[in-house]
């Protein structure tokens, strides 16, 4: 089921409240009124019945004694007065009317069955009055005041339309100015649809509203986050991909000169046999240049690091233990320094694993037969050296770059070493450092 939009939505929720709350309201104005206005007039007829049944008895003659009416006694300024407003009557204990107003009065009925507010009707009327009924304090007449029903009612909905017709006519004006108000503001999200809808895929920049909720702002910058992780990420990639094109490009001539060469040796088993030994050493090399640059790139990608407690003495002394032979298969030697106490620190072990072996290999292609190459460790980092020329401080400042080595390198190699190695350590939240030896030699620093 298609559901309406948020607009409309908040539109109509604003109007059914609207509508409830007015009507809610308007029912418990009416109620009040009608309260109050039976209050009060129910305490003037009390009032006038107190008054009639203070006169004195003698004075009334056994004729019934009839008012004369407003009109009568004045002409004019006789003021708004209202017929049915009150009605009052006295009568003998026995039920003869000897009093009553002139007008309503003379009709009442007597059907005194106990003192105080009763409802009653007129001779010859079928409309409700309210009655009270008071005795004389000699207990020889009773007088009763009534008023209609009808009058109170007609009084309480002229006083609820007198003060709710201007709330009905201003209805309409606050509806129209909700309606305005909720356009106006959930204008901000439109915009920001807009920029969304306008933006191209590879679009990074973060979406700019000024006027934005805030509610609504959490969302947004959560967005922004988003875009800009998606642009580093397709950063990434591309750069992964041109680094990848840039750097395969010569392995794979180099491959494609020795194929030919072997295809042209015909007889020549010599040649054929070399071309074939290098067409080999090609594709390691390559082989090795794809898994660094896929490293490197999960590398990059990396946020959130699955870690746990390691002592890295044992991280070291692994890595020892795996690159002996090799160092004796070149004439080196490799050794390791460590405390005798753990080094304890969180962090992945196969990404140090991966970090170590990365800076031992490279010592070890990059050193001469008869070098050293020392592991060392301690509380604040851990360093790798050897005793060998070292490299210029022009080479010295770029080291860590990708796909950068020194000029004049004899040995095979990539440039993403110690890429790698500065990535993992960062990741670790440890600093790489690389400097030349006092005493001669080259050195790699981790600290932390």
């Amino acid at each position: 089921m298609h559901r309406l939009s948020l607009r409309l939505r908040l539109m109509l929720g604003f109007l059914l409240l609207t509508l409830i709350c007015w009507g809610a309201a308007s029912i418990g104005s009416w109620w009040q009124t009608r309260h109050n206005i039976n209050q009060l007039f129910d305490t003037q007829q009390m009032l006038f019945a107190k008054r009639l049944a203070t006169m004195n008895p003698e004075q009334l003659s056994h004729e019934p004694l009839t008012l004369p009416k407003t009109k009568k006694l004045l002409k004019h300024h006789r003021g708004e007065q209202e017929d049915d407003a009150l009605a009052f009557a006295v009568f003998t204990a026995d039920g003869r009317m000897v009093m009553n107003d002139g007008d309503n009065g003379k009709d009442f009925l007597f059907s005194h069955r106990r003192d105080g507010f009763t409802d009653g009707k007129l001779r010859g009327d079928d409309d409700l009055w309210r009655m009270v009924w008071l005795p004389t304090p000699d207990k020889q007449y009773v007088v009763v005041v009534g008023q209609e029903w009808e009058y109170r009612d007609d009084m309480t909905r002229d006083i609820v339309q007198t003060n709710l017709i201007p709330w009905l006519i201003a209805l309409p004006i606050m509806l129209l100015l909700l309606l305005w108000l909720v356009t106006h503001e959930l204008a901000p999200l439109k915009r920001i649809a807009r920029q969304l809808r306008l933006r191209t895929p590879d679009d990074g920049t973060p979406l700019v509203e000024k006027r934005m909720p805030n509610e609504v702002k959490p969302l947004l910058t959560e967005l922004n986050a988003l875009f800009s992780r998606v642009s580093e990420m397709l950063l990434r990639e591309r750069r992964f991909t041109s680094d990848a094109a840039h750097e395969l490009r010569s392995p794979l001539a180099a491959l494609k000169v020795q194929a030919e060469v072997a295809q042209l040796a015909h007889d020549d088993e010599t040649v054929r046999r070399h071309a074939l030994q290098n067409l080999d050493l090609g594709i390691d090399r390559a082989t090795r240049l794809v898994d660094q640059l896929l490293t490197l790139s999960r590398l990059d990608s990396k946020a959130d690091l699955a870690t746990e407690s390691l002592d890295l003495r044992q991280l070291l002394q692994q890595a020892v233990i795996n690159h002996y032979s090799q160092a004796q298969a070149v004439g080196m030697e490799i050794a390791l320094e460590a405390p005798p106490s753990p080094v304890i620190r969180n962090g992945n072990a196969l990404l140090l694993s991966l970090m170590m072996r990365n800076l031992v290999e490279n010592a070890l292609r990059y050193g001469q037969s008869g070098n050293l190459v020392q592991l060392s460790i301690n509380e604040n980092g851990l360093a790798v050296t050897d005793n060998g020329p070292g490299v210029s401080k022009e080479d010295l400042c770029r080291l860590g770059q990708r796909f950068y080595r020194p000029p004049g390198q004899e040995k095979s190699g990539s440039g993403l070493g110690l890429s790698i190695v500065n990535r993992i350590a960062r990741l670790h939240g440890m600093q790489m450092r690389c400097a030349n030896r006092d005493g001669g030699g080259f050195a790699v620093m981790l600290t932390w």
